[in-house]
């Protein structure tokens, strides 16, 4: 009986020794360390205020934000322009554009082939795109066209056309010059889609 309590002790002093050695060793490491979420730099938004785009090198007028800059197309891979209203709507707060191109129908350029190109250039987007939305659209003007919004990292989120199908059609395309981030642009992209819908709402030709 003796033995069996001695055997005992012996047991339970081995189990004292190794709790206060496993409480020394964690006592000595050091503070789990948590990974926090990635932080975004705060976005400023401008006051939204507009003013009329009439330019005379284009046939057409709509209402853009104070905050663009509107700069001129000099150069398309390093030839002219196919029009002289060919410009780029600059938002220098947000790093983006909205280049726009206008394309007078002709035969040699008829609406088909135009929308067919618009259609093209939207799908070539599509292989990064997690979801693409296309839809006809008509501002309170009657002026008729399309839209594609795009979501995932692709370089251009939103393009839309407009047209009458006989004498005009414009194109517009955002694109951003940061690298492309979804989750950390989704703010600024709601923002100048708001914008964007605004330009499309406020379209007309001028004859």
């Amino acid at each position: 009986m003796r033995e069996g309590l001695k055997r005992s002790k012996l047991h339970c002093q081995r189990l004292l020794r190794l709790s206060a050695i496993a409480l020394l060793w964690v006592s000595c490491q050091g503070p789990v360390q948590t990974p926090k979420p990635r932080a975004y730099p705060k976005v400023e938004y401008p006051s939204r205020d507009f003013l009329r785009f009439e330019e005379g090198y284009c046939d057409f007028t709509f209402e853009r934000p104070v905050y663009t800059q509107v700069v001129k197309d000099t150069a398309f891979f390093n030839q002219e322009p196919n029009h002289p209203c060919w410009f780029n709507l600059h938002y220098p707060a947000f790093d983006c554009n909205v280049y726009c191109s206008y394309y007078p129908i002709s035969k040699e350029t008829p609406f088909e082939k135009l929308s067919a190109d618009a259609f093209r250039l939207a799908m070539e987007h599509n292989r990064k795109a997690t979801y693409i939305d296309e839809h006809e659209i008509r501002n309170p003007k009657g002026i008729g066209g399309f839209v594609f919004d795009l979501e995932g990292p692709v370089a251009t989120p939103f393009q839309f056309f407009l047209s009458d199908s006989t004498t005009h059609f414009f194109r517009g395309a955002l694109y951003f010059n940061t690298q492309v981030r979804p989750d950390s642009l989704a703010p600024v992209y709601a923002f100048v889609k708001q914008d964007i819908a605004h330009l499309i709402n406020t379209f007309e030709w001028r004859d």
